[in-house]
């Protein structure tokens, strides 16, 4: 089927069907450009949860899917790549956290959104790249804090606020393992007079070398304010940026920094999502209930 036939079903299946779509930033162009939301995991989170649709498309990967569940559990929310996971959110099981929370008795857990749900449930309070500064300031400053699963997102916060935060020693491969201090040097040396922003799941050394340090939802107010940016985090929000401003110069830290669970939704996959309603996202009612506590506490940037 050609992609404008695609377009035009999805498009009459979404209204007779009073559906929506949302997409996270690193999903594909083509994905992104038919969506009702685009976003971080906060934005789409919120949107989530204030949505009237009856079926919410999840265009991203499980984790996200089952957050919008929880938190609009009357609506139907389907994610079109059944298989579509995160490696970080498989770093920390709920068993290991229970263990982990023995270690240090009446700790705060601050679970990064990028996680089971199960593993959400046994948290104090979720949050995302965007507003973890913001969730750890809210802490008591006499109440230690564990953070889990991303230590450079945990680090990078601990700096930020001047905590001490005790971390998991979990991290997305693409971040972590693709955006290096060698690409640093390479793309400062090709472009000495771009700004250089990068997103706190990137390790240590790259953010103390970046220009400017944040969320996917800061760097697309950056970009849209700016020119000459280098962009250290997945590449399809340099895909997007470039589609959405393509009078500017923008470059990627490194174009081989792609999420592939991330690329498995097709403009197909949401059409049969919506056509089949298939992939219905379900989540334990008892641990979608007190997944629910720490997730409305994410949502409102506050962690009780």
């Amino acid at each position: 089927m050609i992609k404008e036939e695609m377009l035009k079903q999805i498009e009459r299946l979404k209204h007779e069907k009073n559906a929506i779509i949302l997409a996270h930033n690193y999903q594909s162009v083509d994905v992104q450009a038919l969506a009702d939301y685009r976003g971080d995991s906060l934005q789409l989170s919120i949107t989530a949860s204030e949505a009237r649709a009856d079926i919410i498309v999840f265009c991203g990967v499980r984790f996200m899917a089952e957050t919008a569940a929880i938190l609009n559990p009357s609506a139907k929310v389907l994610l079109p790549a059944a298989d579509a996971g995160c490696p970080m959110a498989d770093m920390i099981n709920v068993e290991q956290l229970r263990e982990f929370k023995q270690y240090y008795p009446g700790a705060v857990v601050v679970c990064y959104v990028n996680s089971s749900v199960e593993v959400k449930a046994e948290s104090d309070v979720c949050c995302t790249s965007s507003n973890a500064v913001e969730i750890v300031n809210s802490i008591p400053k006499d109440r230690e804090i564990i953070f889990v699963p991303d230590q450079n997102l945990g680090s990078w916060t601990a700096r930020q606020t001047g905590r001490k935060i005790i971390t998991w020693d979990g991290y997305c491969p693409i971040h972590h393992l693709r955006l290096t201090l060698e690409d640093v040097a390479k793309m400062r040396a090709l472009y000495p007079d771009y700004t250089l922003i990068a997103h706190p799941e990137c390790i240590p050394d790259v953010l103390d070398k970046a220009d400017h340090v944040m969320s996917t939802s800061g760097m697309m107010d950056y970009v849209h304010a700016n020119d000459k940016v280098i962009i250290a985090t997945e590449h399809a929000m340099i895909n997007y940026l470039q589609y959405l401003y393509p009078e500017k110069h923008i470059v990627a830290l490194n174009p081989e920094a792609i999420c592939k669970n991330m690329k498995k939704t097709s403009l197909e996959d949401v059409l049969q999502a919506l056509q089949h309603e298939q992939h219905l996202i379900t989540v334990d009612p008892q641990t979608a209930q007190a997944a629910l506590r720490s997730l409305q506490r994410m949502v409102n940037s506050d962690w009780q």
